[in-house]
């Protein structure tokens, strides 16, 4: 390519041309990129050339023709210096802002060209969500040209995309999983040729109530580790039968594969943000987590194994006031037995 005389771009549907992309044709003498898509042109040294024909014009220096009319022009600061190429007339017209558009290109003085710097209209203040949830972040920003928007971590780092993280072009933040590390403030930045706007958003990450994280403490009688595969079993009474450890909470409604939760309001002194419900069954130690809305005296857990025995508790989550942290108070424990179902049977004694 660096012979290339002649090039013929015309009618190509191009709608983004990367700067310096015809930076190493030297013997270039017609570029014609007319009835095209594109918006703007990026400075290219191949322009620069064109003007040494037009200024000084020797036996050694050919004139470079440019043609690239037909394309909707937005008229702004990023295609001043094209205004200010020293060329011969042609019929290039702005498409765009309103107040430029269907004028002649070359007719327009130089200081019309503006740009308006970033203005963030809207984005996120505060987030609450709790450890290993997903955490959405927002920014929008308006601008023109269409202001960049991209991320900065609470520890001074942009955030790239990943696995866990993802960026998006319209200023979204997706956090898919999120950990106690990326709990902080992180910062959002609209940028574009004519500078730039900042905006804080404050992601609070409340720890799931466990004490294997070192972050949560329990503040009254502790009847064993949050992790209730090993601390919920059944109280046995002297006819051998189970009850339950604690009266706040009841269990009623129990089908194969739901039951109702009831539980009697926290009684801490503190403003409770919410309830989460741990549980487990017999045949499987993971723990399942349901949050609840701290108006709430009631669940029905659904989805449940028929036939298996759940060890169950709730706990009330609020903000410590003397640690600044995220606390949780056991509201009770109980073991209930979900239904058999023989649903296999049923279908034979129906035939």
């Amino acid at each position: 390519l660096p012979d290339l005389h002649m090039l013929n771009l015309d009618h190509n549907l191009i709608d983004y041309i990367m700067a310096d992309t015809f930076a190493e044709l030297f013997k270039l003498a017609r570029l014609d990129m007319t009835s095209n898509r594109l918006q703007t042109l990026p400075p290219d040294s191949l322009f620069s050339r064109s003007q040494t024909g037009v200024i000084n014009p020797t036996p050694y220096t050919s004139i470079i023709i440019l043609n690239f009319g037909g394309n909707p022009l937005h008229c702004n600061c990023e295609l001043l210096w094209l205004r200010r190429l020293v060329r011969e007339d042609d019929m290039e017209t702005c498409a765009s802002p309103a107040h430029l558009a269907g004028r002649y290109f070359w007719s327009i003085p130089e200081e019309e060209f503006i740009c308006e710097p970033p203005l963030i209209t809207r984005h996120t203040h505060k987030v609450w969500i709790l450890e290993g949830q997903r955490a959405t972040l927002k920014c929008r920003a308006i601008g023109d040209p269409e202001p960049i928007i991209h991320w900065v971590s609470p520890e001074d780092k942009i955030v790239s995309n990943s696995s866990r993280m993802v960026s998006y072009r319209n200023g979204t933040l997706d956090i898919l999983v999120t950990t106690m590390r990326e709990d902080g403030v992180y910062t959002c930045f609209a940028t574009n040729a004519a500078g730039e706007s900042t905006a804080l958003a404050d992601l609070k990450i409340i720890p799931l109530p466990h004490r294997g994280n070192g972050t949560l403490q329990i503040l009254h009688h502790d009847p064993g580790s949050s992790d209730i595969s090993t601390s919920t079993k059944p109280v046995t009474n002297s006819t051998g039968r189970s009850r339950p450890r604690d009266k706040t909470v009841s269990v009623t409604d129990v089908t194969g594969t739901t039951a109702l939760i009831r539980w009697a309001q926290s009684k801490s002194p503190h403003i409770v943000w919410m309830y989460q419900i741990q549980y487990n069954c017999s045949i499987d130690e993971t723990l399942v987590y349901r949050i609840i809305s701290s108006k709430s005296k009631a669940f029905i857990l659904k989805n449940l194994i028929s036939g298996v025995d759940y060890d169950l508790c709730i706990l009330a989550i609020y903000d410590d006031s003397v640690t600044q942290l995220a606390a949780t108070k056991v509201v009770g424990c109980i073991q209930f037995s979900t239904h058999e179902e023989y649903p296999h049977c049923h279908l034979l004694h129906a035939h």
